[in-house]
């Protein structure tokens, strides 16, 4: 099995960079998470009653160092890569397997709400047949488990 692992990451790696670097830098915009361009590839907490609009990740009981480290961790194991981290912000990509597409996912601790906020992108095409949301609720639940 890891040969074939092997082989779907050499091709992955070889295909990804015939793929676009993002457009604008992700990053904070007034201290906020981008809103979504409006298609169906993108969801953010930061736009409630947008189209793309989904729930934050609260981290309750957990303190926000905790919750943040324990991101950092779940975003490792799910195979992205953390490309920059400044105070109470982190930008990770994560690639699609065999096809190589790249996707943004951004973070903004908000320690106000008791919540991280996350905005995650594709940086190709117009429907990620609903992967960004997805892989939200997958970092959600694996953050809820490594609660305990």
């Amino acid at each position: 099995m890891d040969i074939l692992n092997d082989a779907m990451k050499a091709l992955t790696d070889a295909v990804s960079g015939f793929w676009p670097k993002p457009s604008e830098k992700p990053g904070l915009a007034d201290g906020k998470l981008r809103p979504c361009p409006g298609t169906p590839n993108c969801v953010c907490s930061e736009n409630p009653g947008s189209q793309g609009w989904i729930e934050p990740i609260a981290f309750d009981p957990l303190t926000a160092d905790d919750a943040w480290a324990k991101l950092k961790k779940v975003i490792d194991d799910m195979g992205g890569v953390v490309q920059s981290e400044e105070k109470g912000y982190l930008w990770a990509t994560f690639t699609v397997p065999l096809f190589g597409f790249t996707d943004d996912v951004e973070f903004r601790l908000d320690k106000a709400s008791g919540a991280i906020q996350i905005r995650s992108a594709s940086r190709l095409g117009f429907s990620d047949l609903g992967v960004n949301r997805s892989r939200v609720d997958d970092i959600r639940h694996r953050l809820v488990e490594k609660k305990g």
